[in-house]
């Protein structure tokens, strides 16, 4: 293997890393939704890889065609911005929408105590909470389509790093280097999100979070959509 090979592969392999380490839209979504949906750990680390391979293979189709079509490297990082825009403006609205249905949900489920008195003067007591009996129906619905949300906004998501490093390979027609970064930075990142939501799942399984269980859907939607912001405003 050539040296500039060697140190592509290498540059690959350290931007992947770093990217998604210093990305928390790359894991924390798939941690706080994986313990407020009680998906189970083989569950969370499926779609954790789904989204992650949505999120690098978008990058690498974008960045094949526009070395094939030659296209400017201004141009396709200008293409990456605005997919990223979009897809931080997506997270901040999920979580915005599941914290305010999640707190809905809390109000709706808060017990009320009525006292009733009937014509002979007797009086009873009765609780009751907003939900109708086919509630639940409609919170599998959402439940169902979680996923689905977030594979799209990781699907929109660009890998900013991951077309720069393919030009560079590209620009002097090695085929195999282009292909190598590609793979490298891929797997890399993949890896790295996969890693980070089972550690933290796993850390989590250990603590006491009875208290908070009540609020951890409102926690989970507020933590996406500040994670959505960091994105937008923070450039993270």
């Amino acid at each position: 293997m050539e040296g500039s090979t060697i140190l592509l592969a290498g540059t690959a392999v350290t931007i992947g890393f770093v990217h998604t380490i210093v990305g928390p839209d790359h894991y924390l979504p798939f941690i706080v939704m994986g313990e407020a949906r009680k998906w189970s750990i083989r569950k969370t680390m499926l779609i954790t890889f789904l989204c992650g391979l949505g999120h690098v293979l978008s990058s690498v189709i974008v960045g094949f065609i526009g070395i094939a079509a030659g296209i400017s490297l201004s141009r396709l990082e200008f293409l990456e911005g605005f997919r990223g825009n979009i897809a931080a403006w997506l997270l901040i609205a999920f979580g915005l929408v599941y914290m305010l249905i999640s707190l809905r949900k809390l109000y709706r489920s808060k017990k009320h105590v009525h006292t009733h008195t009937h014509p002979d003067g007797t009086a009873h007591e009765h609780e009751h909470d907003h939900f109708s009996g086919h509630s639940h129906i409609h919170l599998a619905d959402r439940k169902n389509l979680t996923p689905w949300i977030l594979f799209l906004v990781f699907v929109l998501g660009p890998c900013e790093p991951l077309i720069p490093i393919l030009m560079y390979p590209a620009a002097e027609n090695n085929t195999s280097g282009v292909i190598l970064v590609s793979l490298l930075f891929s797997a890399v990142t993949i890896a790295t999100m996969m890693a980070v939501v089972l550690a933290f799942r796993l850390g989590l399984s250990r603590i006491n979070l009875k208290p908070l269980e009540r609020w951890v859907n409102v926690i989970a939607g507020a933590t996406i959509a500040v994670s959505g912001l960091a994105i937008q405003f923070l450039g993270l």
